[in-house]
């Protein structure tokens, strides 16, 4: 397949429920959805209006540009509504919280169709998997919920040790700058936004550079299920926005899902004066090896749909494949066969694998931005060596990057160390288990790495020597990020911390405990509160 312009539709052929202009003016701080009447930020599709042969960004709308003030609005809110661990929200019930969770949880449903069209449009992913996003997020509420529910049950009860009788529950951190990323921009932010809010913190929530416009329908979701002041959002430039957050010194956790850089960037702003706990997941450079005695079919079914699956903007892809030479020719070809069939087109099309990608152009390089990075890992890699292998690799218009199968990467190309989060599949060969092994050592990632084989020899001796090099290690399964009640972290400049639907709840708070001397007196005490319900900490009642 060639591409050119015709990849991309006419104005008058993208589906009405898709074609539309949202002008964001609203934005939820202290409880209130205010109007912003400031600079505006334009937000372009990937898809591109083709007008006999000339490509134009689709316009969508517009989101607000805040200022400082603004934002320092929002985090006042959130300060206020946290109270220094008084306020309404941190002391209320585990139980009050998963209720008003309840309640966002169906107010979020009503919201469907608003946040899978913007996910199309915005990001450009196709409509089966924005849809699936969307009710992986709400399954994923639910079960953080019922495990927060069985954490809460099971410390009900009391510990005797020594002379002490004691109930050792969780309570909240505080303030919580929450930033989720583009590729995930509904599923990624609230998995960390969510057990936040169940675990008592109070949050100022700040959209991903691409897939602004879903959070809109979902402020009255906000509004109307969270007291005042629990859930605030803000919308701008980093340095602008965010910036004056952390030098605030108010700030408690940081949880940011994004490259590694970025983080770094946000969390040098941090007042020194505080204690901040960074919640991250960052960048990857999975690894997909691949031994001689794999089966084939099994691998190359893994790997073709983690490399295809949404132009291999996820994290949990496997980005770099290591193939043992004596299977390598049969692989490649195989490999090659699949990525040239794959389909390419609109992200609304029935079977569309292939889709537009978000970028932006750049006036300093006279490009689109993320376009260029890929051509420019395509053509270090060619210059030493490497080769384009399938037919429909190494071409791009607009938007648009056709997947490109790279064969023959060695370490001295920048396509095997850096994470291309794109469509180009860079294949590298291998002689003994050590090669790939080091590849995982020498990484500054350590996220997840899949090893394919049917030997249990090699099997074993990969994960005793790769295990500590990554959060998760496969057999004979691509990369993931499920199932949610699973750990995922990862090590090195992956992750900090672990996440899970019973993981995060812990992240998002600490262990506190209630204790007193065993004598009658005061198991007399504790009695009364108890039986009185005087305490919404102190409590055997079990979350039914």
């Amino acid at each position: 397949m060639t591409l050119d312009a015709n990849i991309f539709p006419k104005e008058n052929e993208i589906p009405e429920k898709y074609n539309k202009i949202v002008n964001q003016t609203e934005y939820l701080i202290g409880g209130k959805i205010e109007n912003w009447t400031g600079p505006v930020q334009e937000i372009l599709s990937p898809v591109m209006i083709n007008n006999n042969g000339n490509l134009t960004q689709k316009y969508l709308g517009s989101h607000p540009m805040m200022d400082a003030n603004t934002s320092l609005k929002a985090l006042d809110a959130a300060v206020t509504a946290y109270g220094n661990g008084r306020g309404e929200w941190p002391t209320m019930s585990v139980k009050g919280r998963l209720n008003h969770m309840y309640k966002f949880m169906e107010n979020m449903k009503q919201a469907r169709e608003e946040v899978v069209s913007s996910l199309v449009m915005e990001i450009g992913k196709s409509e089966p998997d924005s849809y699936k996003e969307f009710d992986r997020t709400v399954k994923y509420i639910d079960d953080t919920i019922n495990a927060v529910k069985k954490m809460y049950s099971e410390s009900s009860t009391f510990v005797k040790s020594e002379n002490q009788l004691a109930q050792i529950r969780r309570a909240p951190l505080g303030i919580n700058l929450s930033m989720g990323p583009y590729n995930y921009p509904l599923n990624e932010t609230f998995t960390t936004l969510i057990p936040s809010v169940i675990m008592g913190n109070t949050v100022v929530f700040k959209a991903a550079k691409y897939g602004v416009l879903l959070h809109q329908p979902l402020l009255k979701a906000y509004q109307e299920s969270f007291p005042a002041g629990v859930i605030n959002t803000i919308y701008g430039e980093g340095p602008t926005v965010i910036g004056p957050i952390m030098e605030s010194g108010m700030i408690d956790v940081f949880s940011f899902i994004g490259s590694e850089k970025t983080a770094a960037i946000i969390k040098k702003q941090h007042n020194s004066n505080k204690p901040l706990k960074s919640v991250l997941g960052l960048g990857a450079k999975n690894l997909g090896l691949v031994t001689d005695s794999a089966d084939l079919a099994v691998a190359l079914s893994e790997i073709y749909a983690s490399v295809t699956n949404f132009n291999q903007q996820r994290c949990t892809s496997l980005k770099e494949l290591m193939v043992q030479r004596a299977v390598a020719d049969e692989f490649v070809s195989k490999i090659v066969a699949m990525i040239d069939s794959t389909n390419w087109g609109m992200p609304w099309k029935n079977g569309v694998i292939a889709t537009p990608i978000p970028d932006f152009w750049d006036n300093n390089i006279g490009g689109y931005k993320q376009m260029k990075f890929y051509q420019d890992l395509i053509d270090d890699a060619l210059s030493k060596g490497a080769q384009v292998v399938n037919k429909t690799g190494n071409q791009n218009i607009g938007t648009f990057f056709s997947p490109t199968v790279l064969y023959g990467v060695n370490k001295s190309m920048r396509i095997y160390h850096e994470e291309q989060f794109g469509p180009i599949i860079p294949i590298t060969v291998y002689d003994n288990i050590n090669e790939p092994i080091n590849y995982c050592v020498e990484s500054k990632y350590g996220q997840q790495a899949s090893i394919f084989s049917r030997n249990p020899e090699e099997i074993g001796y990969f994960i005793d020597h790769a295990i500590n090099q990554e959060g998760r290690v496969h057999i004979n399964n691509q990369g993931q990020r499920g199932p949610d009640d699973f750990p995922f972290g990862g090590t090195k400049l992956s992750a900090e911390q672990t996440l899970s639907v019973s993981d995060a709840p812990k992240v998002f708070s600490r262990r506190v405990i209630v204790s007193t001397k065993y004598n009658d007196v005061n198991i007399d005490l504790v009695n009364k509160v108890l039986d009185n319900n005087l305490s919404q900490f102190l409590s055997t009642r079990q979350i039914l």
